[in-house]
């Protein structure tokens, strides 16, 4: 073998190993994916009821009212998984920074996206409540795990008074809670379910820049209705943007109009209390989670329109929304074959 062979030999075993040492070296980005979608009318992937209503029979619903999601990878990527997933239309490579930034751990991201999805659960509630027109009042939107009213209090609990003053209003409780001390109790008047309840709470310590004492709660205006809603899928997702879904699913199950008629119906977008829909993120692939599962119609924020345009799967019909309100009349206009407004 003359000299020249061998150069050329080894050089190209060189070359393999360098390459192949490169397309399995991780990288520093995640690829993202259209997730699992998931029927709020029915039940999860361990035979779950999703939205449990307790205190009234529920309806007895038809059709889907899908929530999407998007899949993230959790292992770390290498050089060759991000080449394809660039290469590949159903999937996005973004830099592992947008999803856990610097100083975040992922365990620490997890658990924002689990307090969000919480909160999301609540505010789909609240919606709901009052897209159905229950009576509105002064109440519990939350309960401060670390503070004295976690067991005593509970979301949707109606304020009624502290120590016998009435405190139907933020100003009322700030006012009753002023010259309070952290570890004195007070006895709370509520109503819960509409029926008139009291327990004593012992205050906590008062957050950065402010005075007295503290219950340990989030309030405001809300609707409340004569039963409870439970919701499930805390263990399995996370995020705000299943709020959309959750707040239909629960008016067709408990409202007086069938939002569904048997279609086959999927969206996204994040809920405020009082019904405003928001943006998210990933609504591409979410759209393509939608349509692969079956979907026809797919429910999109108003806000991520520009992401929908020119990005819609064939045969996928995009609504966009703004209100929750107005979401169900664009369902009740789709089945009356109706204009709706679209993106």
């Amino acid at each position: 073998m003359t000299r020249r062979a061998r150069t050329l030999i080894v050089a190209g075993v060189l070359f393999l190993v360098l390459f192949v040492v490169a397309v399995l070296m991780p990288v520093p980005y995640v690829v993202l994916s259209p997730g699992p979608t998931l029927n709020t009318l029915g039940a999860d992937t361990q035979d779950r009821t999703i939205i449990v209503i307790r205190g009234r029979t529920p309806n007895q619903t038809t059709g889907h009212l899908n929530l999407t999601t998007v899949d993230i990878t959790t292992n770390r990527v290498t050089a060759f998984q991000a080449l394809i997933g660039w290469l590949q239309h159903d999937r996005v490579v973004v830099p592992r920074s947008t999803i856990y930034p610097p100083g975040q751990t992922e365990e620490q991201v997890n658990q924002q996206d689990t307090e969000q999805f919480a909160s999301s659960q609540d505010n789909a509630t609240a919606a709901a409540f009052c897209a159905l027109n229950y009576p509105k009042g002064f109440g519990v939107l939350g309960v401060d795990a670390n503070a004295g009213a976690k067991d005593k209090l509970r979301a949707f609990d109606q304020l009624v008074s502290l120590d016998g003053t009435p405190i139907d209003s933020q100003d009322k409780l700030t006012a009753a809670l002023a010259n309070r001390k952290p570890g004195e109790s007070v006895d709370i008047a509520f109503k819960r379910l509409g029926k008139p309840m009291t327990t004593s709470i012992k205050l906590s310590a008062p957050g950065p820049g402010q005075k007295g004492a503290r219950i340990g709660i989030t309030v405001g205006e809300q609707c409340f209705a004569p039963f409870e809603v439970d919701l499930g899928l805390g263990d399995q997702i996370g995020g705000p943007s299943a709020g959309l879904m959750f707040a239909l699913g629960i008016m067709d199950k408990v409202g007086s109009v069938d939002l569904t008629k048997g279609a086959y119906i999927a969206g996204t977008g994040e809920i405020q209390s009082d019904g405003k829909v928001l943006p998210i993120g990933g609504i591409q692939l979410k759209m393509i989670a939608a349509r692969r599962a079956g979907a026809a119609v797919f429910l999109a924020p108003q806000d991520n329109c520009a992401d929908v345009r020119g990005a819609t799967p064939k045969g996928l019909n995009v609504i966009k929304v703004t209100a929750l309100r107005d979401a169900v009349q664009d369902l009740l206009n789709l089945q009356a074959g109706k204009p709706v407004p679209h993106c």
